[in-house]
């Protein structure tokens, strides 16, 4: 999708609220401009002449369009406003359902500025509504003005019908420049807000290694780079502005100044001079508005064109509609694969198995998870889910199927029963998960992330909740980490029982966690070097001792 193709389908899913309001902003507008016209016919006909009849006919004609005016404008407006809102909302759903498509996204953008892009720049691309509307109300505006001073005088209405479209094409000279530093300032903007949430969510470790002043140095220099592109693009927004108003004062000198002439020798009367005069500073005022509506477009353009480049980047990996699962074929089969550290990889799950992987290189363990996950897009060797190549299968099938739970638990704002989602056997899995300690604060409240909750309260309820969702494949990475060893051996306990006959693996290096399992393997250069029961390696291979034993 480009960058114009969003911007008209934006005002093509709203073309209903859009004709309405440009309909009646640009009743508005040429209502305004028939104002000074109503009071060139008032003097003329009413003023000059003295007569009773002509003044309370005036005097109903300007209620009339004071009337239609004010209305006019709180309806269109009205009109306009529900659609870019409605828009903007329909802009943040897909960014949200693209992100969080478990097939994952070729962006290469942070969390901080994918967060930046779904919020500040879905509202920008929408006001590309705004500009439209607000560009064709003051072309209204600027034609029945036009056609006004035509009636009165004609040298005068082509000065206008001149000058004006040349006034707009000397203000639209600055668009480019506007867009690109708009584009500028917005990706700056994009890339502090990333760097803070990478800051924050890391404050505890740069705090621990004592690097929290380099942070504090790197986020200074990222914020000032920020502050100039700021400035550049507000420098360019102010030089719009102040052309906009030159030109538009030095077209209203001219006309006045003519007007006043021919009215000095009789060609137009004083009310046709007033209504000249009087259009003439009106129309500063559309021209004026196509300069802003000018600004506007070029920075939804800019916020478009990063909505584009995240709606349209293709996904990490590709999966297929295959929704063949087999029951009888091993949950879990990986096949000879190589990926990142691992070297010929072979890992085969039976069904209702439990085996903990040990991986004496952290590398080995994230790379079989993103093999698991599917997020490996270039491999080689096989990886099978129920008998299906995991690429021919649908995402959906996957997801029902295979259930990862990584070592980093992700909480929202809310409550803790709210994160755990369902009631039904609630207190059962939290004892199994070592919880059980937190059942009777389910209506705790929580900040955003989860941060009022220690490391350890986080992943128990993170494992929690993955065993609420009773997936017949578990996959789990040091759910253990953050807890003492006696929770830790009430964790194993509970989850070797509540995951009984069902399939689960266990990326770990906890020895209670281990003993548990049917079977460990183990990893060392990527490959699998060991195999058998927690105790029976603990006792006869020292590197496995070493590494677990505490």
């Amino acid at each position: 999708m480009s960058t114009g193709e969003l911007l008209r389908r934006a005002i093509r899913r709203h073309r209903g609220r859009m004709v309405a309001g440009v309909l009646v902003l640009s009743l508005h507008q040429a209502t305004e401009a028939a104002v000074p016209v109503a009071i060139g016919i008032f003097v003329d006909r009413a003023v000059s002449t003295g007569r009773v009849e002509p003044l309370l006919w005036c005097v109903l004609m300007m209620v009339v369009l004071f009337a239609v005016l004010s209305n006019a404008w709180k309806t269109g407006a009205r009109q306009v406003v529900w659609a870019i809102e409605h828009e903007t909302h329909l802009l943040r759903l897909e960014i949200a359902q693209r992100v969080l498509d478990p097939r994952g996204h070729r962006t290469g953008l942070r969390s901080g500025e994918l967060l930046s892009i779904a919020t500040s720049d879905a509202e920008k691309a929408a006001l590309v509504m705004r500009s439209v509307s607000m560009g064709a109300a003051a072309c209204t505006a600027l034609i029945v003005s036009s056609v006004s001073l035509l009636l009165v005088d004609v040298p005068l209405g082509l000065g206008v019908l001149i000058g004006v479209p040349l006034l707009v094409l000397g203000i639209q000279a600055l668009s480019p420049l506007l867009t690109r530093r708009t584009s500028s300032q917005q990706e700056a903007v994009a890339q502090t807000t990333a760097l803070a949430t990478d800051l924050v969510s890391g404050l505890r470790t740069l705090r621990g290694i004592g690097a929290q002043h380099n942070a504090a140095a790197r986020y200074r220099r990222s914020s000032e780079a920020t502050l100039r592109a700021t400035l550049r693009a507000a420098s360019t927004n102010g030089l719009q502005d102040g052309v906009t108003t030159a030109l538009s004062g030095l077209l209203l000198a001219a006309v006045a100044g003519v007007s006043g002439w021919f009215a000095l020798n009789g060609r137009i009367t004083i009310g046709e001079l007033i209504t000249v005069v009087g259009l003439a500073q009106f129309v500063a005022e559309p021209v004026g508005t196509l300069g802003y509506a000018s600004q506007v477009l070029a920075m939804s353009r800019a916020s478009a064109s990063r909505l584009a480049s995240v709606l349209s980047a293709p996904p990490l990996t590709t999966t297929g509609t295959s929704t063949t699962i087999d029951s009888t074929q091993p949950l879990l089969a990986v096949e000879g694969v190589s990926h990142g550290t691992l070297s010929s990889l072979t890992l085969v799950l039976r069904p209702g198995e439990s085996v903990g992987v040990l991986c004496y290189d952290p590398r080995d363990a994230d790379a079989l998870l993103t093999v698991i996950a599917g997020r490996a897009p270039e491999h080689t060797g096989s990886v099978l889910v129920g008998g299906t190549r995991l690429e021919e299968l649908d995402v959906d099938a996957v997801r029902r199927t295979v259930l990862l739970e990584r070592h980093e638990t992700d909480l929202f704002e809310g409550t803790l029963r709210s994160n755990l989602l369902v009631d039904a056997g609630l207190e059962r899995v939290m004892t199994a998960a070592g919880a059980a300690d937190l059942i009777e604060e389910l209506d705790r409240p929580l900040a955003d992330r989860g941060q009022t909750l220690s490391g350890g309260q986080r992943q128990r309820l993170g494992l929690a909740r993955a065993l609420l969702a009773e997936p017949p494949l578990l996959v789990l990475h040091d759910p253990s980490t953050a807890v003492d060893a006696v929770t830790e051996e009430l964790l194993a306990e509970g989850l070797a029982e509540e995951r009984a006959g069902r399939t689960t693996l266990v990326l770990t290096s906890s020895p209670a966690l281990l003993g548990k399992m049917d079977r460990v393997v183990v990893v060392a250069d990527g490959s699998v070097v060991a195999e058998g029961i927690h105790s029976e390696l603990a006792a006869s291979d020292p590197a496995y001792q070493e590494a677990v034993l505490r």
